[in-house]
C-alpha cells in the first residue's frame, strides 16, 4: 500500500475516535447521567488533527505515542464495564488499534531513503 492510503486510514480512524469518544460520554453511554467530563478526552484528538490531514510525518511521529493512551483506556473498560459501555470501549480499543498501525505504516513508507540519511549526516 501507499503513503496515501496509509494516511486516508490514519485520518479516517481518528476522526471516528474523536467521534466516538464525544458520544460516549456525552450521550450513549456517559459515566454520570447527563454527560460526562470524560468527554475532554476528544480535545486532546484534535490537537493532531490537521497535521494527520496533511501527511506531516512529525504529527505521524508523537501520535504514534500519544495514541497508546487511548489503547489503555479502550482496553481497562473493555474488561471492567457492562453492556453498551463495554462495546463501546472494544470500539476504542480498535479504532486506537487501526490509528497506531496505520501512522506506523505511514511513518514506514514515508521514510527517506538510506543514501540520503548518510549524505546529510556528512
Amino acid at each position: 500500500m501507499t503513503a496515501q492510503r496509509y494516511q486516508f486510514i490514519a485520518s479516517a480512524s481518528l476522526i471516528a475516535l474523536i467521534f466516538l469518544c464525544l458520544g460516549w460520554e456525552l450521550w450513549w453511554a456517559p459515566l454520570r447521567p447527563g454527560g460526562s467530563w470524560l468527554a475532554l478526552k476528544a480535545v486532546f484528538l484534535l490537537a493532531p488533527l490537521f497535521g494527520i490531514l496533511r501527511g506531516k510525518r512529525y504529527t505521524y511521529k508523537w501520535v504514534s505515542l500519544f495514541v497508546q493512551f487511548y489503547l489503555l483506556e479502550g482496553l481497562m473498560r473493555a474488561t471492567s464495564e457492562h453492556g453498551l459501555a463495554q462495546w463501546l470501549a472494544i470500539g476504542e480499543t480498535a479504532l486506537a488499534g487501526i490509528l497506531f498501525i496505520s501512522v506506523i505504516l505511514y511513518i514506514r513508507a514515508t521514510r527517506p531513503p538510506k543514501e540520503e540519511k548518510a549524505a546529510s549526516a556528512s
